[in-house]
């Protein structure tokens, strides 16, 4: 293959590495994505992603289609590339730190892909990572295997992500900010090149400043939205025991507040998916091996572990005892827009009704494979909204997908054994449900 320095490479092909180079390669810049998974490649090949995320598929058919990316298991192929980005997994461990044994070997094949090349490369660290990891590790191994110095000839930096699931197309294609953390001027330089060249039609602010910086500002990030989860979520349990207090207007009032702000107030079954768990607990994990216990981020995780009871709590509350109850869980994602399920509150949620006696049916539009997988057969899995509530003696409403806020009374009337409903996302029209037994997550009892 010759080499054609425009070209960006992506090792690791997850959910950042194919949002990510499928929006680039949509606005004109050549792609070369890297995987170990041979049945992924073949699958992306064919324009398939592998999870489920608004606008992806479409794009990533085009792009296919127009030979703006491709795939390949074979690491050696990034030395066509100008700029590599690393976007492997970073799993945690048992004491909540993350494990960079993918990101270690993904560095090292890049650095023998571009041994002995005259061009200059530059790497990425796109992988979330704590603070020190692109100059204290992936450095050291980056210039052994490559047998270049970081500098002139050789370029690394941190670019931290901010994705959302279920709006990373649009993210990536709108994003608030860019952070590079170079290691040097040229990196700083050839990095916001690539970013003018992508988003020429808009300005986009961009904060340069040091790889351990920017990947602090990666934790800090995710740390002040997860925190505002579970002080919502806090204020929501309050107003639960206060005759009619809602938390949805106290959101909409503090949140004029301009110190304050809208985002972030929803108050709910907790936050989940890929990353405000797992960065929380690596955040917490690294600042104990730094002799600190940063006792807020415990108290934040703590709040989000325990909100899953306080919505099964709400079903004991018009259920009394759930020992053979059968429960309608509708929604198992962790929000709307994705089929992922990873750490999603929905899961805590049955487990808690399991352990109380419950029967459990439940229905996702889009995670029921993933649910086959994590729940087994210990659940009753539907095919469709109706079905699920058939026979149920309570519903409890977990994802906000606009299918559920689409129900009418008359299908709940109709299919449940008698008309409870817990409202985890408070997404029904209560006053459009008289005659229903009705609970919501921070909505106090009426006096």
């Amino acid at each position: 293959m010759g080499r054609q320095p425009e070209s960006v490479s992506f090792v690791g092909l997850g959910y950042v590495g194919l949002c990510t180079a499928t929006v680039m390669a949509s606005r004109g810049i050549r792609i070369i994505g890297v995987d170990v998974d041979e049945k992924r490649i073949e699958e992306l090949r064919k324009g398939h992603p592998p999870f489920h995320e608004p606008q992806l598929q479409p794009m990533l058919k085009t792009v296919v289609r127009k030979r703006r990316i491709e795939f390949t298991t074979d690491a050696s192929q990034v030395s066509d590339s100008s700029t590599v980005f690393l976007t492997v997994g970073t799993p945690s461990r048992e004491d909540g730190s993350i494990d960079l044994t993918y990101v270690k070997k993904a560095t090292q094949d890049v650095g023998s892909a571009i041994a002995g090349s005259p061009a200059y490369h530059h790497v990425v660290v796109k992988s979330t990572v704590t603070p020190g990891t692109t100059t204290d590790v992936v450095r050291p191994v980056l210039e052994a295997s490559s047998e270049k110095v970081c500098g002139p000839e050789l370029g690394l930096s941190s670019n931290p992500e901010f994705l959302a699931e279920g709006s990373a197309i649009n993210g990536t294609l709108h994003p608030d900010k860019i952070v590079i953390g170079a290691s040097d001027a040229k990196s700083s330089t050839t990095l916001t090149k690539l970013y003018r060249r992508i988003y020429s039609k808009s300005k986009v602010p961009t904060i340069v400043t040091d790889p351990t910086t920017a990947e602090t500002i990666k934790y800090a990030s995710n740390a002040f939205l997860a925190t505002r989860v579970s002080t919502i979520n806090t204020i929501a349990n309050i107003c639960q025991r206060v005759p009619n207090a809602d938390v949805e207007t106290v959101a909409k009032a503090i949140g004029l507040d301009p110190r304050i702000g809208p985002l972030y107030l929803k108050a709910g079954p907790g936050y989940g998916g890929s990353c405000f768990h797992k960065d929380l607990q690596a955040l917490i994990s690294f600042g104990r091996s730094k002799d600190y216990d940063p006792l807020l981020l415990t108290a934040v995780e703590e709040v989000n572990q325990r909100q899953a009871s306080e919505i099964v709590n709400l079903s004991k509350k018009l259920l009394g005892s759930l020992d053979n109850c059968r429960i309608a869980v509708l929604g198992l994602a962790f929000k709307k827009g994705t089929d992922d399920m990873r750490e999603a509150a929905s899961v805590r949620v049955i487990d808690e009704l399991l352990k109380n006696g419950a029967k459990v049916s439940a229905y996702d539009p889009m995670a029921v494979e993933n649910a086959r997988r994590i729940l087994g057969d210990r659940v009753e899995l539907m095919q469709d909204a109706i079905s699920c509530l058939k026979g149920a003696d309570c519903c409890i409403v977990m994802t906000e997908w606009d299918e559920f806020r689409k129900l009418k009374p008359s299908d709940y009337k109709s299919n449940m054994k008698t008309l409870n409903i817990v409202d985890a996302r408070r997404i029904i029209k209560r006053d459009d449900f008289d005659g229903f037994n009705y609970l919501g997550v921070g909505l106090g009892l009426s006096s």
